[in-house]
């Protein structure tokens, strides 16, 4: 049996919030898993006040706060920025006010007694990295990129009309609408929806009336 590329929308108004087994004041959505890779990307929501427990990361983790703020040692985490948590990364997380956060995790997380020396979460501030040119008309913020492993995380900005040419993914792509839409072969991403284009993935897209989206990628693509 062939094996399916096509891209697929995840609608996140379909998935239904459930309170996190273990840690109170937290709801989640699954959104997304790949067991062959140990990555899953789900939204958490923080009732305010709510506090994690200190834990250590058996893998990393990368995260956008849609709404809201989170803390941990090495600061806050304020709406529409992100943060790195690398692999052995120990911390407590907490928010004040409450918040919505997106996060793609490779592993998983233990418990955790002190933070000694273990690596630190890395702020990322969005507002700090310059836009730049990519395909006509679309705009890019290199947000973050590991090279020994190929992986990134870009904001793009399609302008009204924008069409990126056929092309094909060599790895896979997952994709968060933050405003506006865009559309391929698979139907049209609206705001707050999703989507996953798998490796080998090959499609054209479109925006009518423009789109802003953060790509979480893996791999890249070739033009066909």
């Amino acid at each position: 049996m062939a094996e399916n590329t096509a891209s697929r929308i995840i609608a996140l108004s379909d998935i239904e919030w459930k309170q996190h087994a273990t840690l109170k004041g937290i709801r989640q959505k699954a959104l997304w898993s790949d067991p062959a890779t140990s990555r899953q990307a789900f939204l958490s929501r923080f009732e305010p006040g709510t506090s994690l427990p200190m834990h250590r990361h058996a893998g990393d983790e990368i995260l956008y706060v849609v709404e809201g703020a989170i803390a941990d040692e090495a600061g806050t985490v304020t709406a529409g920025n992100m943060s790195y948590r690398p692999n052995g990364c120990v911390h407590n997380v907490s928010s004040r006010n409450g918040a919505t956060v997106l996060a793609v995790v490779t592993g998983g997380i233990e418990p955790a007694s002190e933070v000694g020396n273990a690596p630190r979460s890395r702020t990322l501030q969005v507002s700090e990295i310059p836009w730049r040119d990519g395909l006509p008309g679309v705009r890019q913020k290199p947000i973050w990129e590991d090279k020994e492993t190929n992986r990134r995380a870009v904001l793009a900005m399609f302008e009204p009309g924008a069409t990126l040419p056929r092309h094909r993914h060599l790895g896979e792509e997952l994709v968060f609408m933050i405003e506006g839409s865009h559309a391929d072969e698979s139907g049209e991403i609206a705001t707050g929806n999703m989507s996953i284009r798998p490796r080998g993935c090959t499609h054209n897209v479109s925006s009518r009336n423009g789109a802003l989206s953060l790509l979480f990628i893996w791999g890249g693509v070739e033009m066909v």
